[in-house]
């Protein structure tokens, strides 16, 4: 058996890490968010569109995003690695990063609504959502809604929501939304990916019947079984990965499909799509639900106080 892992290791490693961006597309004049950058795939993906142009890195922690952004402005020589702060467990930080974003910066090509957490304790966001569902979804919902104009005016423009294969497991409980009547914290992250699915289809379909000159793209992707800081709030998951760590993606590899569909000219017309390894990937029947997807924009608009039509 020792001897056939050996030799068996390489062939194993090269299937973890699934497909590659393979695109060389460059973003000269171009601007790109991230959230959640500081860290994990985030911060490999702007590791990456650092190189291609302009990059800023929202976060909650500006220690960590500004020593993020010094490590890959000293790996790829661009200055142009910018970090902003962003909690998206408060409408009030969403709000002034949009607000001083808009203020400075006058294009916006690339949203990449990557940040999230995973597996927390029973816990309420500032305006009081259950945190999966208020960072994950409600969060990036509130963010998008706010730069949408100017990834208008700078269109062609992409969104690319990072959603996961969890989402097969989700639900989307409108009689429980915030996980009051019961919570299981596994669940409630399963339920705020399928809610990015979701989201990402209905705004697909509201964007779609633009001219060229003005397309706007939305997407989701699974990046993978990744080795990164997500499982930090349960010691089981934290212990599982440092055993099976051969068998999970690295941050690099797990970024690979976010960089994709940020960049890959084939994607330039294609919109409302999931993906993972860098290809079309399939949908639970959830995900795929129009009328779930109408109401839950319905009841996230309600939720944030916005109208959003």
């Amino acid at each position: 058996l020792p001897v056939f892992l050996f030799v068996a290791a390489p062939y194993i490693r090269r299937y973890v890490a699934g497909g590659r961006c393979k695109s060389t597309a460059r973003l000269e004049g171009k601007v790109v968010i991230i959230t959640g950058a500081n860290t994990g795939i985030g911060k490999e993906t702007a590791r990456d569109l650092a190189q291609r142009g302009k990059v800023i890195i929202a976060c909650r922690d500006l220690a960590k995003g500004e020593a993020a952004a010094s490590e890959i402005r000293a790996e790829t020589g661009n200055q142009q690695v910018i970090v902003k702060k962003l909690d998206l467990a408060d409408t009030k930080s969403i709000r002034e990063f949009a607000e001083k974003f808009l203020a400075e910066e006058k294009e916006l090509h690339i949203l990449i609504n990557n940040a999230g957490v995973m597996l927390c304790p029973y816990s309420k966001t500032a305006d009081g959502f259950e945190m999966h569902l208020g960072v994950n979804h409600l969060g990036h919902f509130l963010l998008t809604f706010f730069l949408l104009e100017r990834l208008k005016q700078s269109a062609p423009a992409r969104i690319v929501n990072v959603s996961s294969l969890a989402h097969h497991g989700g639900r989307i409980r409108f009689h429980d939304l915030h996980g009051e009547k019961s919570y299981n914290r596994g669940l409630a992250y399963c339920h705020s990916k399928l809610a990015n699915l979701l989201f990402t289809r209905e705004l697909a379909r509201r964007l779609q019947g633009k001219s060229r000159g003005e397309q706007i793209t939305a997407n989701a992707l699974h990046p993978g079984s990744v080795y990164s800081e997500l499982v930090r709030h349960s010691f089981i998951m934290t212990w599982l990965w440092k055993i099976f760590s051969f068998f999970l993606k690295t941050p690099c590899e797990g970024a690979q499909t976010s960089i994709y569909c940020a960049v890959a000219e084939e994607l330039d017309s294609v919109t409302g799509q999931y993906f993972s390894d860098c290809q079309p990937a399939y949908v639970s029947p959830r995900g795929r639900d129009d009328e779930t997807a109408k109401k839950l924009w319905s009841v996230s608009c309600e939720l944030l106080g916005i109208q959003w039509d």
